[in-house]
């Protein structure tokens, strides 16, 4: 079945073949639409479906909600289990725990059993056993999944320290629990595997970041030794509103930024990025500093250098 026939739709409709209103499995679109996945990839790349989880669609006019979420896990978790990580943490709202294009990707989701019971062997899930006490469980909707803090901690113990912190500050952004319970439980996890990352970001955590990028441009200032950042700031001048930037220092008046491609990449974004800096450069006496992903990962990152000469900068104004 080809998608032409869709093409000059706003929406799916009803000559699709599949439900519109509710998600649906891979194995599903094969066995009741005769929908492979060489159909089904390119209506998610167009827009007409999305793919929240691996082997399962929806419609792109579903609206995303929790009920949807947690429709979309049952599918795939069997009832014995537990959803854990990052799936836990977009279940509960956080938006941006899971990876950069997993709904492209299509990695597992993570399922764990608790512990004495055994492991899942398939295909969808990432799966294996944990220590998991009935005070780290919580019920969404029917769905057995690991508590916001619990979560947390799970997050904060992986090998990266860009991911870690970039997955408890998403926790911490839900505003479930405070920073000090997340502080108080770490040696509980003492012997445990990733442990000592736990331990370097959990006190560096801030729910103020908006997004993953946003965490790790803190972790690298944090990381150069220099004044410690404060995010989300607001500039004011005589009264007036002009800006909030990702992360700055009031005292220097000092700012660095993440501009990400989906945002920061047309002429008409690119033209209001400038002129919003213009203002804050002449009218408060702020230094930008605008980073991007070639600056903030990878093996050629330089985001380090870019911050401390732009502190250097901003001790001269």
């Amino acid at each position: 079945m080809r998608t032409a026939r869709w093409q000059d739709l706003a929406y799916l409709d009803e000559t699709f073949p599949l439900p519109l209103d509710r998600p649906f499995t891979a194995a599903e679109a094969r066995r009741d639409g005769g929908l492979t996945y060489d159909v089904l990839a390119p209506l998610v790349a167009r827009g007409f479906l999305r793919h929240p989880i691996r082997g399962v669609y929806v419609a792109a006019q579903v609206p995303d909600t929790l009920s949807l979420r947690c429709a979309c896990l049952r599918l795939v978790v069997p009832a014995d289990c537990v959803v854990v990580d990052r799936h836990a943490g977009w279940l509960h709202g956080a938006e941006m725990v899971l990876a950069p294009n997993e709904h492209i990707e299509r990695q597992p989701v993570r399922v764990f059993r608790p512990a004495g019971r055994g492991r899942l062997r398939n295909g969808l899930t990432d799966s294996g056993e944990r220590n998991l006490s009935a005070s780290d469980i919580t019920e969404v909707e029917g769905l057995r999944v690991s508590t916001p803090l619990r979560t947390a901690w799970d997050l904060g113990r992986q090998r990266w320290t860009d991911r870690a912190i970039a997955g408890v500050d998403q926790m911490l952004r839900l505003r479930n629990f405070e920073k000090e319970e997340l502080l108080a439980g770490i040696e509980r996890f003492r012997g445990m595997r990733w442990i000592t990352t736990l331990r370097a970001i959990a006190p560096l955590a801030d729910g103020r970041a908006e997004s993953p990028p946003e965490s790790v441009l803190r972790l690298r200032w944090l990381e150069a030794n220099l004044p410690a950042p404060e995010p989300q700031v607001e500039v004011w001048q005589d009264g007036t509103f002009l800006a909030r930037v990702d992360l700055g220092h009031r005292e220097l008046r000092f700012a660095a930024e993440y501009d990400g491609a989906e945002w920061h990449s047309t002429p008409e974004q690119l033209a209001h990025d400038r002129a919003r800096r213009t203002v804050l450069t002449r009218e408060a006496d702020w230094h930008v500093v605008a980073v991007r992903r070639d600056n903030l990962f990878g093996r050629w990152q330089d985001a380090e250098v870019l911050l401390r000469r732009g502190i250097e900068l901003a001790r001269q104004r």
